[in-house]
């Protein structure tokens, strides 16, 4: 279910879209703005410290470590990381293709000129975009490859992952885990199997001699064991590139991130990871829990693994911190909102106990009528008379709504955008089985 705590604030045009101009000189107002922002978050901007480490068996595992990016050259304000693990399978060309494309992207799909305030609130739906538009143009390119992926973009504390497939990332907090990924594993979820076999594919496990299933369940023709991915045409549309986002905001007790590949997690736990890494800096980290799971294991896969520690300073580190407990971490929500009665001890209590991390968003759907239809202000951020897959700009009468033939009567209306071109729409609806890829068609003639 998609939440959001908090309102978002600034920066929306009447109309459904953003007052993104296009060159010329910079207004006044926007430098202004810039500058303000820029001292705002400057005190937010937290140390990172990144490290990689793999072992090979096929060759098709690819990392991308970005610390320093930014939206909009030359303005420090708008500087942000990016950290990504592609895990490809039956080939390596997705995985290539998906680390050179993803990033570019997905600030493509972000409206220019955003605060930071909005650029983080329009960031999930941008990452939806960026993803279904990286499939589609891959798709143009090969059949039969394709890749996990998990991309953690961090700005200042605020941490987003975007996931298909069953590479993790994983948070330590003072002593808590949060996970922030989800596997797409058909094993991992009734919802995901059902979504496939109702839009037209077939899951079940392996036969062998004697009528006997064995093996993870799998999706047929192909065997592929995942729901979601980028590429894997192949197997079916129904295999589907849409990620599942989490957005979390860090204390300023910074935390520490394990992204890793399934060869990681299909030999440690989450706890075995941290507590085998502990007091390590992330590059020894990263290969000691590499080493650790193959030694648990063999090298059965192509085993990666990226640490990165978030450093951020105190603003009351003369104020000791409670001890938390080792465990699974619970997300709260972190805004305190005071009234005039509170007594000061309480507001005392509340400053000496904070909660660890913020839960902003979180939305796992699979489909692009509900993911890209953001809410209001996210969604007047946007321009509207453009694809909001791949920005392309469309005409008031070329656009189609990704209402069209909603199975949700009443409040959405399909005439309202925001709207696809004609062929993201028709991979919106190969995705949803109403329609087969170019592709499957001509094969079949």
């Amino acid at each position: 279910m998609s939440s959001r705590a908090g309102s978002v604030g600034g920066g929306s045009s009447s109309g459904g879209g953003s007052s993104a101009g296009g060159g010329g000189a910079v207004p006044l107002a926007v430098l202004l703005r810039r500058e303000v922002a820029s001292e705002r978050t400057a005190s937010e901007r937290p140390e990172l410290h990144s490290g990689l480490f793999s072992q090979a068996k096929k060759g098709e595992d690819f990392t991308f470590l970005k610390p320093d990016c930014e939206r909009l050259p030359d303005v420090p304000s708008s500087s942000f990381s990016a950290f990504g693990l592609f895990d490809g399978h039956n080939g390596n060309g997705a995985a290539i293709y998906t680390k050179e494309n993803l990033l570019n992207n997905v600030l493509s799909a972000v409206p220019a000129d955003l605060n930071r305030e909005d650029w983080l609130a329009a960031l999930p739906r941008a990452l939806v975009a960026a993803f279904v538009k990286t499939d589609k143009d891959f798709q143009t390119k090969a059949r039969s490859s394709g890749t996990t992926v998990t991309f953690v973009i961090i700005d200042g504390l605020v941490i987003t992952v975007a996931s298909v497939g069953d590479s993790r990332c994983v948070l330590e907090a003072e002593g808590s885990i949060y996970h922030l990924s989800s596997d797409h594993r058909f094993d991992a979820s009734k919802e995901e199997v059902d979504r496939v076999t109702e839009s037209g594919g077939d899951v079940g496990r392996l036969n062998v001699v004697g009528g006997a299933e064995i093996g993870p369940l799998r999706c047929w023709p192909g065997g592929l064991c995942l729901s979601r991915s980028i590429g894997d045409q192949d197997v079916g549309q129904f295999i589907v590139p849409v990620p599942l986002v989490k957005q979390v905001k860090l204390s300023t007790a910074g935390g520490r991130l394990i992204i890793a590949s399934d060869g990681v997690w299909d030999a440690l736990s989450p706890e075995v990871a941290f507590n085998c890494s502990r007091e390590l800096p992330p590059e020894p980290a990263a290969e000691q829990i590499v080493k650790t799971a193959v030694h648990s294991k063999g090298l059965r896969d192509d085993t990666t693994c990226i640490v990165v520690d978030i450093i951020a300073e105190r603003t009351n580190s003369c104020m000791p911190l409670p001890k938390k407990q080792p465990g699974i971490g619970v997300f709260k929500n972190m805004f305190c909102k005071k009234k005039s009665s509170d007594s000061s001890s309480h507001t005392d209590r509340e400053y000496m106990d904070p909660d660890i991390v913020e839960e902003i968003f979180e939305d796992g759907c699979a489909f692009l009528s509900r993911r890209l239809d953001s809410e209001y202000p996210v969604r007047n951020m946007f321009k509207l008379f453009i694809c909001a897959i791949c920005q392309v700009e469309l005409k008031p009468n070329q656009g189609i709504s990704v209402h069209e033939d909603s199975s949700q009567p009443g409040s959405l209306r399909r005439w309202d955008g925001p709207f696809l071109c004609q062929s993201c729409q028709e991979k919106k609806e190969a995705m949803e089985g109403k329609r087969r890829s170019r592709d499957s068609s001509r094969s079949s003639e």
